[in-house]
């Protein structure tokens, strides 16, 4: 599938910026941001917005890459789920950890916690929203509020980045491969 929009929009401060940023970081350009640069008041909100979602450090790390990830397996984006994968992997998840999070129920790989994190968040990407009071109660057993906040928040914007993403028609970068370490003898 190729994107719906354009990945070529007309070049501006904020882009260019943005773009120096991330070649710098990790060797390519992001497509959402080419594909939000033909509104660019709209990059400029969602950029300030993940600027201040990176800073929200209530919630232990992985615990949020778990909740992005299993939120971007529910709505189904691919950009999101390649670009996961390299963020979560590089933030110290273990490889195989991450590839389990589609199939976590099966998986012996998550703790209690994080199990209810995951059902969580799937809850939260279902239209309508499927969060259950008893859910919110298992996550405050372990979870202050502020943190239960600050779940919630992050899944809230995975869901809107994964939604846009996914509509746009914008698919994997590549990302994921960067994590793999190459066999040697195999192609």
């Amino acid at each position: 599938m190729t994107a719906r929009i354009s990945l070529t929009p007309p070049s501006t401060e904020l882009l260019e910026r943005i773009e120096r940023h991330f070649q710098r970081r990790l060797g390519a350009a992001l497509e959402p941001m080419r594909a939000m640069a033909h509104q660019p008041q709209v990059l400029a909100t969602m950029v300030e917005l993940e600027k201040n979602a990176a800073g929200w450090n209530a919630v232990d790390q992985e615990l949020k890459e778990l909740a992005v990830m299993a939120a971007a397996f529910g709505i189904g984006c691919s950009w999101c789920i390649d670009y996961g994968y390299w963020a979560s992997v590089s933030h110290g998840i273990p490889a195989e950890k991450v590839e389990a999070i589609s199939a976590w129920r099966d998986s012996d790989l998550f703790t209690e916690l994080e199990r209810r994190v995951l059902a969580y968040a799937e809850a939260m990407t279902e239209t309508p929203p499927a969060v259950t009071d008893e859910m919110v109660s298992g996550l405050l057993r372990d979870l202050t509020e502020p943190q239960v906040v600050e779940l919630t928040a992050i899944v809230a914007v995975e869901n809107q980045r994964a939604r846009l993403n996914a509509a746009l028609g914008l698919t994997s970068q590549g990302f994921k491969e960067r994590c793999e370490i190459p066999v040697p003898g195999k192609d």
